[in-house]
């Protein structure tokens, strides 16, 4: 079902967005046809910041058309967060003509290079790329982990290839500039050691935590931790077969097991740091703690252990742009906005490709994301036996 109560071919082409870019309604020669399929909450969901920022025209490549969001426009209407949906789903059919619906499968033929961006829940992206495939989408941007288990993404990667479909992952740590600098920095110094340091806001109560842990539920390596699980697979020659060891810093760490909003109970870290080791003698450590504050960085230590170098994201140049939008959307997550410019540089890249073939530099394939996860399934029994 398709809720837009104007039709798609009278709506208005042009539309000045708030940030004071013009793009056109339903994409031109030179831009991918985007669909979003999972938008989530206003504020909360990813989906939802992956589309405000696509509808401002900050991805100029990408022309969001489409928004497939079946649980606001369906079960979840009239529940926590239904009406809070309506209203933006209302507004911004009438600012900038996007057409909300309920199922992938009711899409019509695409006018330029389609692309879907799934953004819903872990356990539906197999299915809905299956239905992302069907709808005659050439790309796909899909978020992570990508699947609940390797199998499946396994299966959707094969899948993909069969249809001619190519898939670009949401893994946006790959193009962050804090990342660069660290590795480039890290060259520079003998013997050195890096550490990737992820942060989220979550208040440190059973309370928000156990909602995050229901909502997370494929667990924090899978979730908040997979983004620098794939910087180690991309640049740190992780892999499942590579692993010599990893060793969790147990000072530093926290395991714990909440009830949700549900009532069920959930096992997960609130908190990890661990230290892997690799077969061909590389060595890296990661860092994540659900309650840390809004800032993620990378550090570098010499062959004594003493910190030489570290820097953070967003750093000073890009705090100005996360207070701009924190006053325009004081209700977001805070993690939107520290993250915001990467945000924009994989989707325009992602989106650049779609419509002309150039190739999405620095992104992560599904092949990295298969290794990713296999890495997550791995580690995740080592270090929760580690910290019993």
């Amino acid at each position: 079902m398709f809720v837009s109560r104007t039709a798609f071919t009278h709506l208005s082409r042009t539309f000045a967005s708030s940030r004071g870019a013009t793009r056109c309604f339903a994409a031109g020669a030179g831009q991918a046809e985007v669909v979003l399929v999972g938008c989530g909450a206003p504020n909360r969901g990813m989906g939802w910041y992956h589309a405000v920022q696509m509808l401002e025209g900050r991805c100029p490549s990408a022309s969001l058309d489409y928004v497939i969001e079946p649980w606001f426009l369906g079960g979840g209407a009239d529940g926590p967060g239904g009406a809070e949906f309506g209203e933006w789903a209302k507004d911004s059919t009438a600012k900038y003509g996007t057409v909300f619906g309920t199922s992938v499968g009711e899409l019509p033929a695409p006018k330029q290079p389609r692309c879907a961006l799934i953004s819903g829940r872990t356990a539906d992206n197999p299915r809905l790329f299956t239905e992302c495939i069907a709808a005659d989408c050439s790309t796909i941007f899909l978020e992570k982990p990508g699947a609940p288990t390797v199998a499946e993404l396994q299966q959707m990667k094969d899948e993909a290839e069969a249809a001619g479909v190519g898939v670009l992952m949401g893994y946006n740590k790959n193009v962050c500039k804090y990342v660069r600098k660290t590795r480039e920095f890290a060259e520079t110094v003998p013997n050195s050691h890096v550490t990737f340091v992820s942060n989220n806001a979550y208040e440190n109560t059973p309370e928000s935590l156990g909602e995050c842990f229901e909502r997370n539920a494929e667990g924090m390596l899978k979730n908040m931790a997979i983004h620098e699980l794939a910087l180690l697979v991309s640049f740190y020659d992780v892999s499942v077969e590579n692993i010599e060891s990893v060793t969790a810093d147990k000072d530093f760490s926290s395991m714990q097991t909440l009830s949700g909003p549900s009532g069920k109970e959930f096992t997960d870290f609130d908190k990890i740091k661990f230290t892997i080791k690799t077969k061909t003698g590389k060595e890296v450590s990661v860092a994540a703690d659900r309650c840390g504050g809004t800032d993620s960085y990378a550090t570098v230590t010499d062959s004594n252990g003493e910190e030489v170098f570290r820097y953070y994201m967003p750093d000073d140049e890009d705090k100005a742009t996360v207070k701009e939008l924190q006053a325009q959307y004081p209700t977001a997550m805070p993690y939107f906005f520290t993250q915001d410019p990467d945000y924009v540089t994989v989707k325009e890249r992602v989106a650049k490709f779609t419509a002309t073939g150039e190739e999405a530099e620095g992104l992560a394939t599904i092949g990295i994301a298969v290794e990713t996860l296999r890495v997550a399934e791995y580690l995740t029994p080592l270090l929760m036996e580690q910290l019993k």
